[in-house]
């Protein structure tokens, strides 16, 4: 592999104008493309196989719903100081219910004191107006001008809240905040090459991979319509990888140079070295992201294949473009004071990095305790995690639509804005429903039962079914399965419970018992490829156990930060509310890949060392020394891209990225800077032990250059001018 890659660097630099015009003319191809012709679906949770999926099918198939896109609204009010049915309170309300109708797009307005359909509460406290909307309307304005109607009614006397929304749109992913975790990514590169002109190369780099693989997202939207919330991944995780895959290949490329080799030959040995670590570690990361496929969940599955192409496209931008960039910019990667050494025999430094390598190394018990109880401390809010699909009334607590909402619940009942849907199903259907009536209304928690619909055929009926609880109350969890328990109960009838309540309970219980299917199949499937490449049994191990610690740490911290409502001066999206169900899958499988390219970088300057015939300990520390940096700075660009993304307003970007900055951080400070060296020089031999009937069987995979030419740097007495004249320096 090293040979390959290092042929294709030294191509895309002898072409280097060829290849810099084929990006960003597929930058361009792919704009047109995207801006002419992306669709967007409606990027539903929909969680297919589960039975209230099934049972929805049924419910579609025997009462279809009316061909009219409408979407709705309420405008739920109360008199504080009365009856909702008092003259001047019904006057004001009959005002502003004729100026909603008056709104663009409105299509209907009900009349809570219709005498045949009242929706006021018992205590006459409260009435509620439904609003249907034209979807092709202007959902912002209708719901702003909706929001005007009851501000007037605050100003009567009254209170008034708008209930429901129109649609989610597409979480802003390149706001303020992403901007700025970009800016520090670049202030960390600055800071690590000492050169503008290599940090300006690095951030070009991933900005043209992302542009490519957000806009290859979108265009392929043009052919199949993708879910709003698809492309977030491919932003964030195209965004932090670019970056870091570059900054791989560049500082080897650097310390190419700095040893004295030729541009051309420096650019081959780093493509042919880091490149191969970029290719595994990509791999790696891809092989996490498609697995979502796995789990059975459309929209998840989707999210999971445009991140990997947008990961694909970093790794090919690594070993393509960056090697033409390289040609161009030559001994400028260096800083200044770094060109003066070029060829120079420099005595290993004794610095912060070499000196923490002896530290953890001698001390390496202490230090791998020490680390493990730290991050176990920081997993321990993983304990109260608490999930849900979506979050009834909305997610901001403080918005309108969530007091609307807990307004209904409080008057209505708290099943009554999310009922169950009960099918029921028999030959004559009519003979059954009132048995079947009479049952549903004697289970525990049930607040009522009612008949709403017949099939013409008379074989189906719909039934609604209003817990006592609100739709995430485990009560409410035990009251579905109580439902199908009695399916079968009275001879020959059939049912099945569906509705939004209960596909969000199946899809939650799907998706927590997915995650240990989906961690089983990532873990086992890198675990194959880290001893292929390490040829070793422990190593993949340590891998793993430091991976766990740092998803532990990553979630326990978001659910500290979002679910229990820490840091909420920072975080701008709303907190207090259950964990999105999909964020541990989602997190588990992008933070496993990251982890995995801090190991695979880290670990193979350690074997790359130990090859040369180090003691395993020598190994550990010059491994260490070679990368740490580069693994440090690397880790610190992921934490500020996805720190940007973590002051997101939406909760479903926000969490997710929080998640990943603090688990980035977690692996890269703690496990690989303080774990994995422990664990390694405290295994010794053993930690590069395989079988050696198992070696043999094993596929080789250079990813240290082994079988590149060494092409020894020039050693004469000149050797510094001649080294700094073949890279160019001085010229």
């Amino acid at each position: 592999m090293a040979r390959l890659l290092s042929r294709l660097g030294r191509f895309s630099a002898r072409h280097r104008w060829a290849v810099l015009i084929s990006w960003l003319l597929a930058v361009a191809v792919l704009a047109v493309v995207a801006l002419s012709g992306m669709k967007f679906g409606d990027g539903g949770f929909d969680v297919p196989g589960t039975l209230s999926s099934e049972a929805m099918s049924v419910l579609d198939e025997e009462f279809p719903p009316d061909d009219s896109d409408v979407g709705s609204l309420q405008l739920v009010i109360q008199n504080p100081d009365g009856d909702i049915v008092d003259a001047e309170a019904m006057t004001s309300i009959a005002d502003a219910l004729a100026e909603v109708r008056d709104i663009d797009g409105v299509e209907s307005v009900s009349d809570p004191f219709d005498q045949t359909r009242p929706y006021i509460s018992e205590d006459l406290s409260t009435a509620v107006a439904t609003v249907s909307v034209d979807n092709s309307a202007d959902a912002e304005a209708a719901t702003e001008r909706l929001a005007e109607v009851a501000h007037t009614l605050r100003a009567d006397g009254l209170n008034a809240e708008v209930g429901g929304s129109l649609g989610e749109g597409v979480p802003e992913i390149l706001g303020p905040s992403e901007i700025v975790g970009a800016a520090l990514a670049f202030l960390v590169l600055l800071i690590t090459f000492g050169s503008l002109v290599a940090a300006g190369a690095n951030m070009f780099t991933a900005l043209i991979g992302v542009a490519v693989g957000i806009l290859g997202v979108l265009a392929f939207s043009a052919v199949t319509p993708i879910g709003s919330l698809t492309p977030i991944l491919a932003v964030m995780l195209g965004l932090a990888v670019g970056i870091d895959y570059t900054l791989f290949i560049l500082a080897r490329f650097r310390t190419e140079l700095r040893e004295g080799r030729g541009l051309h030959s420096a650019i081959g040995v780093a493509v042919g070295t880091a490149g191969s670590a970029v290719i595994f570690a990509g791999a790696t990361v891809i092989i996490a992201l498609t697995g979502l496929t796995v789990v059975g969940i459309p929209f998840l599955g989707e999210m999971g294949l445009a991140a990997a192409f947008a990961v694909a496209i970093a790794v090919l931008m690594a070993l393509t473009l960056v090697p033409a960039l390289l040609s161009f910019m030559g001994a400028r990667a260096l800083s200044r004071r770094d060109r003066k050494l070029v060829g120079a025999d420099v005595t290993e430094k004794n610095g912060f990095i070499a000196g923490w390598a002896r530290f953890v190394t001698r001390r390496r018990a202490l230090s791998l305790l020490g680390g493990t109880a730290l991050l176990v401390v920081a997993a321990v809010p993983l304990m109260s995690m608490q999930t849900a699909l979506t979050m009834p009334g909305g997610e901001d607590p403080d918005s309108t639509q969530r007091a609307a909402y807990e307004i209904v619940a409080d008057k209505f009942g708290d099943g009554a804005q999310d009922p169950l849907v009960v099918l029921v199903r028999s030959d004559n259907v009519q003979t059954v429903l009132s048995r079947v009536v009479d049952n549903l209304a004697e289970l525990d928690n049930v607040d009522l039962v009612i008949p709403a619909a017949v099939t013409d055929d008379g074989d189906t009926a719909m039934l609604t079914v209003m817990s006592k609880y609100g739709p995430l109350d485990s009560r409410t969890t035990d009251l579905v399965h109580d439902i199908r328990a009695e399916d079968g109960e009275i001879s020959g009838a059939q049912l099945l419970v569906t509705g939004a309540t209960a596909i969000g309970l199946d899809s939650d219980e799907q998706l927590q018992s997915a995650l240990m299917l989906y961690i089983a199949l990532i873990v086992g499937l890198s675990l194959v490829l880290m001893v292929i490449l390490f040829r070793s049994l422990l190593i993949p191990l340590v891998a793993t156990a430091g991976f766990l610690l740092s998803l532990g740490a990553g979630l326990g911290a978001t659910v500290a930060i979002f679910q229990w409502g820490w840091l909420d001066v920072i975080v701008q999206a709303p907190q207090g509310n259950p964990l999105l169900s999909l964020l541990p899958i989602v997190v588990t499988g992008i933070l496993f890949g990251l982890a995995m390219d801090y190991q695979v970088f880290l670990v193979s300057r350690m074997h790359e060392a130990h090859e040369r015939g180090l003691t395993p300990l020598d190994a550990v520390r010059a491994g260490f020394r070679h990368s740490a940096v580069v693994v440090v700075a690397a880790a610190a660009i992921m934490a500020a891209v996805f720190g940007g993304f973590a002051m997101s307003h939406s909760s479903l970007v926000g969490s997710i990225a929080m998640a990943l900055t603090v688990g980035v951080i977690a692996d890269a400070f703690i496990v690989r800077m303080i774990l994995v060296p422990a664990a390694l020089s405290l295994m010794g031999k053993a930690a590069w032990w395989i079988p050696k009937w198992l070696d043999r069987v094993l596929p080789t995979i250079d990813v240290e250059g082994a079988g590149l030419d060494p092409q020894p740097a020039p050693r004469p007495e000149n050797a510094p001018v001649a080294a700094r004249e073949a890279v160019g320096v001085g010229r």
